[in-house]
């Protein structure tokens, strides 16, 4: 049985291509920028068409003995397949080859890995990597063997095998539990806000669409963003005005790929609960990509194995700045609700036609009410500038102001519900306008210190 070696970055890829696949091109390039995302050095580049996976290699023993002499004319020290191999697979290519294999799953593992910079991500990298390696730990590793054991070595005793098995599930029993903990503080800071009445905004998209170029831009942040796969892990959370809207959480999350382990996804449960339990999710989707469609589809099936599939969605088709003929633009269904947004988050042309999507968007259901307000409650008038609800002002000719405010109905119940809201409100005409009103009248009943809500529905 050979010897892993500590490590090693020269590596022979092996891509398998199925029956007729029209994507196979931008599969096996994305294959090629996940290696480079390792920092592994592709010495050769095999592809191999089959109708069905062998059973033993998962390739044909005419294609193995072409990978291993493709290992020793580049002097590789591991093989990396394109496809996840079940352990017996990888057991049987690492003692034919006599170097490391790893698959697909793995390679995505050691990228998070190295990634990771919370210590929420790392825990989460881990224990994805743990449930992995739980199923191959029969591999040809040749510290495997039975112990003696007993009194006077008489006795099977415990195999170093049931020994790793032990020590794994009690490492990955500790990161559960730490992550329970962590999940606990997400559900409170998400309780939080609910009391708070504050609207979440979940980016979601395919890895390297440009979601955290996005978040920097409209947040004015410097998240850290590269023009590479899964350049950010961690889900970052920053608060964003909208007009007619309070401050909104803006959410950044981890991006998606075509056949995402299901080992992340149930590690990154905790995280992905922030898409899950979001108002509103918008899909960022690079424009110039040749496989968009592809990758569109492929982010549909995560957000529906995620419990995210119903969440109310606008696609952000971004990156025009690659397409001379594309201009910034909205897009809207029949019935005029907004269903894509064109914009280049890179120059920050078109958006402001987001912002506006969202505003529209989460103001959709809200109340649209004309509130009076005295010269000596301007704090009030201040506090509705600061939460983006205010869409109109008028001065009053004596003193005083008209806001047109946007608010969801709690908080409208909320606002009135304060003491000098609730003695001083006036009720108008219900079918009255703003146009309409005499403003000197209405001035002059006012009093200095009144704060007087006006019920009326603009039309």
């Amino acid at each position: 049985m050979f010897e892993r070696p500590a490590g090693g970055d020269r590596a022979v890829l092996v891509h398998v291509v199925f029956g007729q696949t029209p994507e196979h091109d931008d599969d096996l390039s994305e294959f090629q920028e996940l290696v480079a995302g390792a920092d592994a050095t592709a010495v050769s580049v095999i592809t191999a068409p089959r109708g069905a996976a062998d059973p033993k290699f998962f390739v044909g023993s005419g294609k193995v003995e072409e990978i291993a002499a493709a290992c020793r004319a580049g002097e590789a020290d591991v093989v990396i397949f394109n496809h996840d191999l079940s352990p017996a697979q990888e057991r049987n290519l690492e003692r034919a080859l006599e170097c490391r294999v790893i698959d697909r799953t793995r390679l995505i593992l050691d990228i998070f890995a190295q990634r990771a910079r919370s210590f929420e991500g790392k825990l989460q990298v881990e224990l994805a990597q743990l449930r992995h390696m739980s199923t191959r730990l029969v591999r040809g590793w040749t510290h495997l063997e039975r112990q003696k054991g007993g009194i006077g070595l008489r006795g099977p005793g415990e195999t170093q095998l049931e020994t790793d098995r032990r020590l794994l599930g009690a490492r990955i029993k500790q990161i559960n539990e730490r992550l329970e903990r962590v999940k606990a503080q997400r559900q409170q800071s998400a309780r939080s806000r609910r009391r708070a009445q504050l609207s979440t905004v979940s980016i979601v998209g395919y890895t390297n669409a440009g979601k955290s170029t996005l978040f920097n831009y409209l947040t004015g942040t410097d998240v850290y963003a590269a023009d590479q796969l899964f350049a950010t892990l961690d889900t970052t959370l920053r608060t964003l005005t909208v007009a007619g809207e309070h401050p909104i959480i803006l959410s950044d999350t981890v991006g998606f790929i075509r056949r995402l382990p299901p080992e992340l996804i149930a590690a990154f449960q905790a995280t992905l609960d922030e898409t899950r339990d979001a108002r509103l999710l918008l899909h960022v989707i690079d424009a110039s990509a040749e496989d968009r469609d592809a990758r569109i589809a492929d982010v549909a099936t995560v957000l529906e194995r995620i419990g995210a599939g119903q969440v109310p969605l606008i696609e952000v088709y971004n990156k025009i700045d690659r397409m001379p003929d594309r201009a910034p633009l909205v897009e809207r269904d029949g019935e005029g609700r907004v269903l894509r947004v064109w914009l280049s988050a890179h120059t920050g042309a078109g958006t402001d036609l987001l912002l506006a999507a969202i505003s529209e968007h989460l103001n959709q259901h809200k109340a649209r009410r004309w509130l009076s307000v005295a010269p000596a409650a301007g704090r009030v008038r201040a506090q509705l500038f600061a939460m983006g609800a205010v869409a109109d002002e008028v001065q009053m000719p004596r003193g005083g102001w008209l806001l047109e405010v946007t608010l969801s109905e709690a908080r409208w119940q909320q606002l009135l519900r304060m003491p000098d809201m609730a003695e001083h409100v006036i009720e108008l005409d219900a079918h009255g306008r703003l146009a309409e009103l005499d403003l000197e009248r209405l001035s002059a009943e006012l009093d200095e210190t009144a704060l007087a809500g006006i019920q009326i529905e603009q039309g």
